[in-house]
């Protein structure tokens, strides 16, 4: 097998972050829905269904929800990745990043109108949703600053500038 090429390592470094992330925030849900009694989302599924044009956009897939949720998980991780590499790092990023992830997933849900806006949900699924997409960003956020050190030249060099938040490297 051929070394990876230096320009992928970052990205496949930061993708990994966010199979990771996914990958905990999945874990995460399965207690929670033994815990609450929830069932499963097939939102997911339905948007991927929709994203594709299939003729049954809105069945529930196991397999077409896992692709969705895992998908994006790597996909945006590669974003937490990228901030990582600007010194974007700690929970105060990962913290930012939350609402990232959050972004992500309505955009695409009530673009294609298989989900509704937040603020129409019901007070507990908003919650398990939000926390459930901040175990994502912490985990990936975790792994990212874990794998990928901070740019040369990025803001990790001038650390004597201005005061410094808690939580940022």
């Amino acid at each position: 097998m051929s070394p990876v090429p230096a320009s992928l390592h970052p990205v496949l470094l930061s993708a990994t972050s966010g199979l990771a992330g996914a990958t905990v925030m999945t874990l995460v849900t399965k207690v929670e829905q033994k815990i609450t009694g929830r069932p499963n989302s097939f939102v997911p599924a339905h948007t991927l269904g929709r994203l594709l044009g299939l003729r049954s956009p809105d069945s529930d897939s196991v397999l077409r929800n896992w692709a969705m949720h895992y998908g994006t998980g790597v996909s945006v991780g590669v974003l937490r990745g990228i901030m990582a590499h600007a010194n974007l790092r700690g929970p105060a990023a990962s913290l930012l990043f939350t609402g990232v992830r959050l972004s992500v997933d309505q955009t695409l849900e009530n673009g294609t109108g298989a989900g509704a806006p937040p603020p129409t949900w019901p007070r507990d699924e908003l919650a398990i949703d939000v926390m459930g997409k901040a175990v994502y960003a912490f985990a990936t956020g975790a792994v990212a600053d874990a794998l990928i050190s901070p740019r040369k030249g990025s803001s990790a060099e001038r650390r004597g500038l201005g005061l410094r938040m808690k939580g940022f490297s």
